[in-house]
């Protein structure tokens, strides 16, 4: 039985995604799915050995990605309008924050590259995401002046005592004329061939499709089986946080968000954060 290596984060929108695909909600046509889960900016740097199948990887990492890897059209994290937060223990401008110590969750996440593009001076600190309270405790510990937020923490940052000095993807908005911001997206290794692709895309496609229509069931699946400590997930901050990242912009990438991703490839290149490269091909 062949294979199919996944690899995606702790937050709750990629589970739901691929909950259907693992418990054996749908036909997976002969295919066995393995999984493995790692923070973000893990699996950033974890898609170069190209030793996973189908990876969750930040939209702005896929830029220098797309030579061994197709963006797959489901599956995406959109922000229309809103999306990761900058935070600081205490109410202050963004101009306030010139040449700051800032802490990021990585530097190839979309995140820290959009943040570039609107603030471009500060002091880059890498937070992991894992553990979830590592940020907050440098923020309260003032190894620095603020952080960005991805995952649930954008929801969570009110509860730890913290300000919010930015919106980036209502930043992005503004800088583009409104177009949503894709955040992360599922890459999919070119070397399974173009029929393999084919069928792991479709029944990608069919897992959240599934998911959507039996969200109750799922919810409570990612509820039981939550693991992370101190982020205190109940069920009115998992569905506020489904109904921000896993929807119909997850089901199917809409003209807009795919213009999105083609202006944030565009803007980072010209601004040096990007590397140079060719347009995004999305799998079927």
């Amino acid at each position: 039985m062949p294979t199919i290596r996944l690899a995606f984060s702790p937050d709750s929108d990629d589970l739901f995604m691929f909950w259907p695909l693992l418990s054996g909600r749908i036909d997976t046509e002969g295919l066995a799915f393995t999984h493995e889960r790692a923070d973000t900016e893990t699996l950033n740097a974890r898609a170069d050995a190209e030793d996973v199948d189908v990876i969750a990887i930040s939209v702005a990492r896929y830029a220098s990605l797309a030579d061994r890897y197709l963006l797959l059209p489901h599956g995406a994290s959109v922000g229309r309008g809103y999306g990761p937060v900058l935070v600081a223990p205490e109410a202050r401008s963004l101009a306030s924050l010139e040449g700051a110590r800032i802490g990021v969750p990585g530097l190839r996440t979309t995140a820290y590259t959009v943040l570039r593009l609107v603030h471009p001076r500060f002091e880059a600190v890498v937070l992991p995401i894992t553990p979830y309270e590592r940020v907050f405790e440098a923020l309260r510990g003032r190894e620095v002046d603020a952080a960005l937020l991805i995952h649930e923490g954008r929801l969570t940052f009110e509860r730890e005592g913290m300000a919010k000095v930015l919106d980036v993807g209502e930043a992005f908005a503004q800088l583009t004329g409104g177009l949503p911001l894709p955040l992360g997206g599922n890459a999919i290794r070119r070397g399974l061939g173009a029929e393999r692709i084919a069928q792991v895309s479709r029944l990608c496609q069919e897992s959240i499709r599934w998911a959507l229509a039996h969200r109750e069931e799922v919810m409570a699946a990612l509820l039981d089986a939550e693991s992370r400590g101190g982020v205190g997930l109940d069920r009115a901050m998992l569905d506020r946080y489904l109904t921000m990242y896993a929807n119909e912009d997850t089901l199917r990438m809409a003209p807009d968000a795919v213009e999105g991703v083609r202006e944030l490839f565009r803007r980072g290149r010209a601004a040096g954060l990007l590397p140079p490269g060719g347009d995004v091909e999305l799998a079927p």
